[in-house]
């Protein structure tokens, strides 16, 4: 698998996907440029967290303009691999790669916690390795992580079983005390109608070692790896 991870002005999570891609995972990594057209072959893209542009007019607004997400939507299209991680999943969801968008949280406060979340969807390229029902520790830190869809949107997402991720307390319930920001059914990760594409809240990139709190990140990213194959 070759993996290129998208730099933005303002991304500041760029080099931990970097380093978990290539030094954790093994797999060949190149970062990718913003103003860049040329995706040099890789096989997965990653937007990472951080704040593209200063988070001007809305998160990701302005980061959907920028040459290479029109070739990510492109590469999308043709069944290629993308994963965005916070301000990733805005820029997805502000390019029409996913559906919805993320509001301000409902506290309207930075939150930046671990957090417990419930893996809904086990048949993805992104989570094969983790349990049915299976409840993880990952971090969080956003202060527009609050998921939004309307009436039939959300029911698409259901019909389609495209909630991948769901906020929850330590038995795996998805009730509102578990809801850090107020996401509409408690979503903190959904994937496209094809599975190619995932916009996921929480940071997986900051919990994929076992220096860390958790290593339950390292099975997302193990999970695409074997799927595309190719790491070392």
């Amino acid at each position: 698998m070759k993996a290129g991870v998208v730099v933005f002005p303002g991304s500041n999570c760029d080099h931990d996907c970097y380093h978990v891609l290539k030094h954790v995972i093994g797999a060949d990594t190149v970062f990718l440029w913003h103003k860049d057209t040329d995706l040099q072959g890789v096989d997965l893209v990653v937007f990472p967290g951080g704040f593209s542009y200063g988070d001007y007019l809305r998160c990701g607004a302005i980061a959907k303009f920028s040459p290479i997400v029109n070739e990510v939507i492109n590469f999308a299209g043709n069944g290629g691999h993308v994963l965005g991680i916070c301000n990733g999943f805005q820029v997805l969801t502000e390019s029409g790669l996913l559906p919805g968008a993320l509001l301000r949280n409902r506290s309207l406060k930075f939150k930046c916690e671990y957090v417990n979340l419930r893996v809904d969807n086990t048949d993805t390229p992104f989570t094969n390795l983790y349990a049915a029902g299976e409840v993880v520790r990952i971090p969080i830190a956003h202060a527009e992580g609050n998921y939004y869809i309307d009436a039939d949107g959300l029911k698409s997402l259901e019909d389609n079983r495209q909630v991948v991720f769901r906020y929850c307390d330590d038995n795996g319930t998805a009730e509102d005390d578990s809801n850090p920001n107020g996401s509409l059914g408690n979503i903190a990760g959904i994937v496209n109608k094809q599975g190619n594409v995932l916009g996921m809240m929480p940071h997986p990139e900051r919990c994929a070692e076992g220096v860390m709190e958790t290593r339950d990140g390292y099975f997302l990213f193990e999970s695409i790896a074997k799927f595309i194959g190719g790491c070392k």
